[in-house]
Order: structure tokens, then C-alpha cells, then sequence
């Protein structure tokens, strides 16, 4: 059975945040919007439909608890959830908190201008904000 590795791309597009049961969640680099990504740790997965039947089922729970969580810190206006996958085949769930002020509002954050990397710090503040608003795993 082949060992999960994370795609080069979501590598280095993001940041770690903590591994849940299935998944790693990371966050994008991209501050303009606070923006979660949920990559279940299964080998050679690019739909949810491929994943066994308790996997999915407990990818839905971390969604859940992830949404949850993004909202909690941000009080964002609008929560965006999407397993598009057609840039990276990994399967991959986006979170993402949207403001009606945010760049790209009302439309979709993909191919939105050009992204903004964080300062350390605000990363790091959003990081520990998520880690105190999710359940221990």
C-alpha cells in the first residue's frame, strides 16, 4: 500500500496548523483571506468519492469542526467549502472565511489578484486562535 505524501504544491502554498484524525488542515499563505485546507492523509485519493466509507464520514466531521472553528475566530460574513481539485488531483477541501469586504467578494477567491503573504506574527496568532477553537483530537 502506498505511504500519503503531500502534494509539492499544497507544500508550498501553505502552512502546517495541526493533523486531525484524517487529516492534515493547513492554511494558505495567502492572508487576504483566512483560507484552511484539509488534505485527508490517504495515498493516491483525488475524490471524495474514492475514499472508504468511514473516511468520508469522519472528513465531514473535520469539516464541520473546521468551519466551526474558522468562524469562531473570524466571524467571517460567509464561510466558502470546496473540493475542486483541478489544479492539484490530491484531494484537497478548502475552508474559507469570506467578508463582503474582502478583495474578491462577491465572487470566487481563485484568480483574484495577487496574493499576500502573511507577517509572521498575524500567521502565528491565527494558527493558535484555530488551535484553542478546535476540540483536541
Amino acid at each position: 500500500m502506498p505511504e500519503f505524501s503531500l502534494d509539492p504544491r499544497l507544500e508550498a502554498d501553505t502552512v502546517p496548523v495541526t493533523d486531525l484524525p484524517l487529516s492534515t488542515l493547513r492554511l494558505s499563505r495567502d492572508a487576504r483571506f483566512p483560507w484552511l485546507i484539509l488534505v485527508p492523509q490517504r495515498a493516491d485519493i483525488a475524490e471524495i468519492i474514492d475514499l472508504e466509507a468511514t473516511d468520508r464520514a469522519v472528513l465531514f466531521d473535520e469539516i464541520v469542526l473546521v468551519s466551526q472553528a474558522l468562524r469562531a475566530v473570524t466571524q467571517c460574513h460567509k464561510l466558502n467549502v470546496a473540493a475542486l481539485g483541478n489544479q492539484i488531483r490530491q484531494l484537497h477541501v478548502h475552508v474559507i472565511a469570506r467578508f463582503t469586504d474582502d478583495p474578491a467578494w462577491p465572487g470566487p477567491v481563485w484568480g483574484s489578484g495577487e496574493a499576500v503573504a502573511y507577517e509572521p506574527a498575524a500567521r502565528d496568532r491565527l494558527i493558535g486562535q484555530l488551535h484553542q477553537s478546535l476540540p483536541r483530537t
